[in-house]
């Protein structure tokens, strides 16, 4: 029952992880940047919903529409102010490093300032508190529930992305933003909202990982922004459906690993990544490329 109980737990909480890894890769996809201020983002949404809760007594359910205007329009203000300094720079990508390094590190400051360094938590009574039971185990309500609002989220956005125009123009200037344009595409327009709705899921991942890592604090963007790295690599970078079901994947690798050697269970992320790049540099779910 121990196996059974880790994979239906895995999935629970893969979903979960699906959405802290899938705003990192969309920030990817957008303009090929490496966000080490995601983890941040993902802190920032769950102080939003800690707030929310404790001085409106907004359920965390949501909370998490509240913070998708909020964070989509902040990361598209974001990329607008960014973006034409990175296509300027001899080296965009490493300035793009430095700057959202940076960024870490300015909102890991005033978070520390706003909010202190204790870490915050969200009772569970401020969701359903019923256990789910499947095959005679019992799931919390944190891990179900969370994954009720998850799947919504990422089914919404995966339809935006391949059934919608703006989608469209979204995954062409993903492909090549220079024949997007000539095709009559604003690639900065699009860049910027896709980029805005990154952020946007980061934070909506932030509101749940208060219950699922137990509470926020403001140095624990690093962490998460390494999971997920880990995620992101696993599943192919720049790939969103490849990225969701690594999440899933994640999720229950590491659920085994808490159930079977518990002391060993924080190197899951690490060994995804190196397991990854010796068998499959390009991804669990990314294509070769031929080099002619």
């Amino acid at each position: 029952m121990l196996f059974e109980y880790a994979v239906i737990g895995g999935i629970l909480l893969g979903i979960f992880y699906a959405l802290l890894a899938v705003g990192l890769n969309v920030v990817y996809g957008a303009q090929k940047i490496i966000n080490l201020a995601h983890g941040d983002i993902i802190m920032l949404g769950g102080y939003g919903a800690w707030e929310l809760y404790n001085t409106y007594h907004i359920s965390p359910i949501l909370s998490t529409i509240i913070v998708i205007p909020i964070t989509v329009l902040f990361g598209y203000l974001l990329n607008r102010l960014i973006a034409p300094r990175l296509v300027k720079a001899s080296d965009p990508e490493m300035l793009s490093l430095i700057l959202f390094f940076g960024l870490s590190e300015v909102i890991q400051a005033l978070a520390s300032l706003v909010f202190g360094s204790a870490e915050r938590s969200l009772p569970v009574s401020s969701i359903p508190t019923s256990r789910l039971v499947l095959f005679g185990q019992g799931y919390p309500a944190t891990w179900w529930v969370s994954a009720l609002v998850i799947i919504p989220l990422l089914a919404i956005f995966v339809i935006f992305l391949y059934r919608t125009s703006i989608g469209l123009q979204v995954r062409a200037v993903i492909s090549d933003s220079v024949e997007a344009a000539v095709a009559g595409i604003n690639s900065k327009r699009v860049s910027g909202i896709y980029f805005g709705i990154g952020f946007a899921l980061a934070a909506c991942a932030g509101v749940w990982g208060v219950f699922i890592f137990g509470g926020v604090s403001p140095t624990e963007g690093t962490a998460i922004t390494i999971t997920a790295f880990a995620i992101i690599v696993f599943g192919s970078l720049g790939n969103t459906l490849g990225t969701i079901a690594a999440g899933i994947i994640f999720g229950i690798f590491y659920q085994l690993a808490q159930v079977y050697i518990p002391s060993w269970s924080n190197l899951v992320p690490y060994a995804l990544v190196i397991a990854t790049m010796l068998i499959r540099p390009q991804g669990l779910f990314g294509r070769r490329q031929r080099i002619a």
